[in-house]
Formats: C-alpha cells, sequence, structure tokens
C-alpha cells in the first residue's frame, strides 16, 4: 500500500499537532488563524479516517488519549524532522561557507586581491581564509579546499594544478638607481641579498639551489636579512633593503604596479607549484565546486601562468 493512502492528510496532522501542542481547540485556532469550529470539524474527521478516539472534550480544552499521546509525539517528531531539514537546506542554499587553507603569501599577493570577483558572483557564499606558513598538512582540518605549494608529484591524489614554478629576483626601483643595473650572476650575488628561512619556505627554492637551477657557478654571499614570513621579505624588498626571490603568481601584480622590478632575465622555471587540493573530495559543495571553477577562470585570464 502507498504512503499516501495509509496516511490522513497532511493539513489534519498539522491541525493535530497544534489543537495538541495547546491542549485547546480555540488555542490551536488562533494560531492557524482558523476557526475553533473549523478546526474541531477537523478533528472529528480525524479520529473518524483513524477510527480512534484522539482526544477528551474537558472543561476549557480538551486532553489527549493515550492513542492520542502516541501520534502526537510521532507527528510532532516527524514535522520537527522535516523542518530542521528544511532549514537545513535553505541555509546551504542562502548563505554557504567554505574554508580555503593555503600560506600567508599565496593570501596575500594573489587570492585576496582577487576575491572581490568571486564574492561579486557568489555573495551568497562565505570564503573563510586559514594561512599558515610551511609545509601544510589538512588531515582532521575542516578546509574545503586546499592551495598549496608542491613538488611536481604533489603527496594528495586529489590534486590539479593551477600554476607552475617561476623564479626570478625582485629589488625595488630605488636598489637598481642606487647600485646599478644588475647583468651578470655575480653582480646578483654580490648584492644584499633577502632570505626566507627554510621553515618557511615550503619547498621554495633559496638563494643557493636557485643558483644551481640557473646552472651557475657564482656562490652567492651571505643574506644581509632572513625572514620566517614571505610577506615580511616582499616589504622589506619594496623598502629597498635587497634583492629576493619572486615567485611569478606573487609577485607579478607588485610588479605591474611598479612596486617591484623583476629581474625576468634571471628567471628559472621548474615543474613544482601551487596545487588545488580536495581533502574531502566525496564531501560534495556546491560552493566548494563554484570555487575551484572559479580558480581555473582566474588561470585561463592570466595564460602567462
Amino acid at each position: 500500500m502507498l504512503l499516501s493512502e495509509r496516511l490522513p492528510s497532511a493539513q489534519s496532522l498539522l491541525i493535530f499537532e497544534a489543537a495538541a501542542r495547546h491542549r485547546s481547540f480555540t488555542g490551536a485556532a488562533q494560531e492557524l488563524k482558523s476557526t475553533q469550529s473549523a478546526v474541531s470539524q477537523q478533528m472529528k474527521g480525524l479520529e473518524s479516517y483513524l477510527e480512534l478516539a484522539l482526544f477528551r472534550r474537558i472543561y476549557r480544552g480538551v486532553e489527549l488519549t493515550e492513542e492520542g499521546i502516541h501520534l502526537y509525539n510521532a507527528v510532532q517528531g516527524g514535522f520537527q524532522q522535516i523542518a530542521t531539514c528544511l532549514e537545513k537546506i535553505q541555509k546551504t542554499r542562502l548563505h554557504q561557507i567554505i574554508n580555503v587553507a593555503t600560506d600567508f603569501a599565496f593570501a596575500a599577493y594573489w587570492l585576496l586581491p582577487r576575491l572581490p570577483r568571486f564574492r561579486e558572483s557568489h555573495p551568497e557564499i562565505d570564503v573563510r581564509i586559514i594561512t599558515s606558513q610551511g609545509q601544510n598538512s589538512f588531515s582532521g582540518q575542516n578546509i574545503d579546499v586546499a592551495i598549496k605549494f608542491d613538488g611536481p608529484q604533489p603527496d594528495h591524489p586529489y590534486a590539479f594544478k593551477l600554476f607552475s614554478e617561476e623564479v626570478f629576483p625582485i629589488c625595488s626601483p630605488a636598489l637598481i638607481q642606487e647600485n646599478g643595473s644588475i647583468a651578470s650572476h655575480k653582480k646578483l650575488a654580490s648584492m644584499p641579498l633577502l632570505k626566507l628561512g627554510a621553515d618557511a619556505g615550503q619547498g621554495w627554492l633559496d638563494w643557493d639551489s636557485y643558483f644551481r637551477g640557473r646552472r651557475s657557478q657564482i656562490i652567492p654571499g651571505k643574506p644581509v636579512l632572513t625572514f620566517n614570513n614571505y610577506t615580511l621579505l616582499i616589504q622589506a624588498a619594496i623598502a629597498g633593503q635587497g634583492v629576493g626571490l619572486g615567485w611569478s603568481t606573487l609577485t607579478d601584480d607588485l610588479i605591474d604596479k611598479k612596486l617591484l622590478l623583476g629581474l625576468r632575465e634571471f628567471s628559472l622555471s621548474s615543474e613544482s607549484g601551487y596545487y588545488v587540493i580536495e581533502p574531502q573530495p566525496n564531501e560534495r559543495l556546491n560552493a566548494k565546486q563554484y570555487f575551484m571553477d572559479w580558480l581555473l577562470i582566474e588561470k585561463a585570464c592570466n595564460p602567462n601562468y
């Protein structure tokens, strides 16, 4: 037998729930914006349909019979479950939240400047940025999307490359004016160098590995400043305190704004780069998919990456 053939109408059950909760047909009528007589007629019809007495009429109200109590508990629980489910669905549709994890540098210099474009397209999605520096592990964390720098073979099965690595020296225009142009590895190695500490580099090149990658026999000088955060290194470079290594995806906007010079004639590329990772691939969220699609759109808008 179909469920619709086994159950009374949803309307009669809603009216029953209200009457049972108020212990009053009048109270139910006021809540439902109906009349006491209409509620009474509905309950008589429900009792007739079920062939059960659900209420005892008492002075100034009604009380539930034993059968009425059982039905009330079931109906109230069922309607509450439906209401909770609908509320969750509506919240998911109207206001979705995704947690995006990445490093300080990518968040500051690539993601945040572009994020208004995503929010304009998806104002219903709240993007929460979770940042750290160094090698990130997202296991056990409530992360929906991770953007992580990794080698040619990422250590996560659900990852796709967003940008490949391109590195070149960066410095302020004032530093070049003061020290003259940099036309050789030897001149570059003699400049005041800014270094990112090994613990903060998450597998990034340092000056020694950069010169080796350039197949140069020159040994770079000792850095004048070492940082545990790439954003601090960038600020020091902008302030003219030395030459740092710049990653194209992170520094291109600053170069376009003339805050930094990119010495691309000393460029070094590798198969490493930034990857988009789904830590919880089996959790299908529209917001997560929209965000990952947007990342690919942003990449397509800049084919040099």
